[in-house]
């Protein structure tokens, strides 16, 4: 059975993925490290306690911010 694909849009950039992927999962096949960025889903900042159970849906758009340290 071939496998469904979603396009979804990070930082400005599509990506084609497998369907039925959790965010916390994408954020792994990505590279972000998730203790050290913000995320904004689909133009609203989503808490971290939802990226575990967010499923990433076909033309979802995501801006990911990496925190920086420094004074």
């Amino acid at each position: 059975m071939v496998q469904e694909k979603i396009n979804i849009m990070v930082n400005g950039e599509n990506h084609q993925l497998e369907k039925n992927l959790l965010l916390l999962q994408l954020l792994e096949i990505l590279k972000f490290n998730p203790r050290l960025i913000a995320l904004e889903y689909n133009g609203e900042i989503l808490h971290r306690q939802y990226w575990d159970s967010t499923m990433v849906q076909d033309g979802d758009r995501l801006e990911v911010v990496t925190i920086v340290g420094g004074g």
